[in-house]
């Protein structure tokens, strides 16, 4: 090798033009795509003010709002829902103040129940009221982009979704088609309940919404941290289908 070539390998190459180019394209979709993931709801809610200002509230307002649209129900006292206004207010967006799990039941209508409009709670519902992938993903959602700042886990009295794991894992016969599917969710829950006194299926109704209120408190990473910053509280309820009442079972 010529004294000039080792002269030239030895000195730093500097970047060309193009490479720089490509380094900050890259960087800037990396920024975009984190922005993306979690951070461009903070931007669109800087553009706009919320289409429901009363829906914006602290995890105790939005459980004592709860709380009280439920008492109405239960008395028999709604009050008149002015949805064609509602339904324009919403067409730009949504701040739901609460989100709710329930169960998939015909008897069960959180809407109804807690006596809300359009806009005001965020609704999954499965049956058995337990948090599986999709639920989790969609509580995260409402959580991180939609500001909710309350989760109410909402079992029932007589589930039948409960009542059939039980069965199921007494007579150990699994269920037809994807029945199963909802028998492993709920049988860990069944499985604590069966080591109390009392109503079997009351007391796996019960611990149900407690394992799922747990499941939801420590979603790592969005829920657990809300939850830690003090912006989300998740809450269990029990829906009593004679009164429509909802008594609480775990308040956060």
């Amino acid at each position: 090798m010529c004294d000039k070539c080792s002269e030239n390998l030895h000195q730093p190459v500097a970047p060309s033009r193009r490479s720089m180019m490509l380094l900050a394209s890259s960087a800037l979709a990396s920024s975009a795509l984190a922005a993306a993931a979690f951070g461009g709801a903070a931007f669109a809610k800087e553009k706009k003010a919320p289409p429901k200002p009363q829906n914006v509230l602290s995890p105790d307002a939005a459980l004592k709002r709860l709380l009280e649209g439920n008492a109405r129900y239960v008395s028999g006292v709604s009050r008149r829902h002015d949805f064609k206004h509602e339904r324009e207010a919403l067409v730009g967006g949504q701040n739901p103040y609460a989100a709710v799990l329930s169960c998939a039941d015909s008897r069960i209508a959180p809407e109804y129940a807690f006596d809300s409009g359009r806009g005001d709670l965020f609704v999954c519902r499965v049956a058995g009221n337990f948090a599986g992938d999709e639920t989790v993903a969609s509580m995260e959602y409402t959580v991180a982009v939609l500001g909710t700042p309350l989760i109410l886990v909402l079992g029932h009295d007589n589930c039948g979704a409960v009542d059939a794991t039980i069965k199921s894992l007494k007579d150990d016969k699994p269920l037809p088609g994807h029945i199963p599917t909802l028998v492993s969710a709920i049988a860990p829950a069944v499985k604590t309940a069966a080591q109390q006194s009392g109503n079997a299926l009351d007391n796996a109704i019960r611990q149900n919404v407690l394992d799922n209120v747990a499941k939801l408190k420590s979603a790592a990473p969005i829920l657990n941290a809300a939850v830690e910053q003090g912006k989300l509280k998740v809450v269990g309820g029990i829906y009593r289908l004679s009164t429509g009442s909802v008594e609480l079972v775990a308040q956060g």
